[in-house]
């Protein structure tokens, strides 16, 4: 006889974590080990929990369904199941990847199919490590359609979860499927995320591109050395030095390193 499935959900409004509470109690295979009410004591809780599954909002605040399975340990992800208001691009993501979802409202049916799923993947291996590669491709897709400006990126340091203020950064720099991030106080941070992903949810007015792996905080720029080729070293504010590339360098010229005249003012 197969151990009760150890589960834990995380959905920041009260009313729906309670149904759906509610109606996983009510399985006599299911031992419900814990109830989040954000995304960042939701990684917390799985990660001292070790649960088989984690039932996730997509959608909440600071650190969303996606952004926890980001930010636990590559060990210590468990089965996942995102709980989604109607969202067709979301759900066609989820389906594409073949990641588990439940629709608000969650039915009982639809969801005891979900934790079926689970069964099964925790009896195949790879299935649970496909698992994890379909969902950073649904993460990737549903970053790319995301329009809203991020104000502070969550990032791991050490157990504890830092959100990192938008304004703050000096720079973001690729490497392979990592991000580094520094602050103007010399923070490094390192988050798992596409460069373009987050380069689309970061203000336009206030970064801007040197490279195809580098972005700058245009606040935080202190100096600029012209080069050989016309290209330019950028210094920031916290002492960094980064090399803009020949077509960047045009760009970062037009942008703010040349004098607009101003329009003088029509006679009345």
């Amino acid at each position: 006889m197969r151990e009760r499935l150890r589960v834990v959900i995380a959905d920041d409004e009260r009313p729906a974590r309670s149904l759906l509470a509610a109606m996983l109690t009510a399985f006599e295979d299911v031992d419900l080990v814990g109830q989040a009410e954000d995304g960042g004591q939701a990684v917390e809780m799985i990660e001292r929990l070790h649960p088989d599954l984690a039932i996730l909002d997509l959608q909440m605040p600071e650190v969303d369904g996606l952004g926890v399975v980001r930010l636990l340990k590559k060990k210590i992800v468990p089965v996942v199941a995102f709980v989604t208001a109607y969202d067709q691009y979301a759900v066609s993501a989820f389906e594409l990847n073949a990641v588990d979802y439940l629709l608000k409202p969650v039915e009982v049916a639809r969801l005891r199919e979900c934790l079926d799923r689970t069964a099964e993947r925790l009896d195949r291996a790879d299935l649970r490590e496909s698992q994890i590669r379909n969902i950073r491709s649904v993460a990737d897709e549903i970053a790319a359609t995301d329009a809203t400006l991020l104000r502070r990126i969550p990032v791991r340091r050490g157990d504890r979860i830092i959100l990192v203020p938008v304004e703050s950064i000096a720079s973001v720099v690729a490497d392979g499927e990592l991000l580094h991030i520094m602050t103007a106080n010399k923070e490094k941070h390192t988050i798992s995320y596409r460069l373009k992903d987050l380069e689309a949810r970061l203000d336009p007015d206030l970064f801007v591109r040197l490279g195809r792996g580098t972005i700058v905080n245009i606040g935080m720029i202190r100096s600029a050395d012209t080069m050989p080729g016309g290209t330019y070293r950028v210094t920031l504010m916290n002492g960094q030095e980064l090399s803009a590339s020949r077509i960047h360098s045009r760009i970062l010229r037009e942008r703010l390193l040349r004098l607009h005249p101003i329009s003088p003012k029509r006679p009345l």
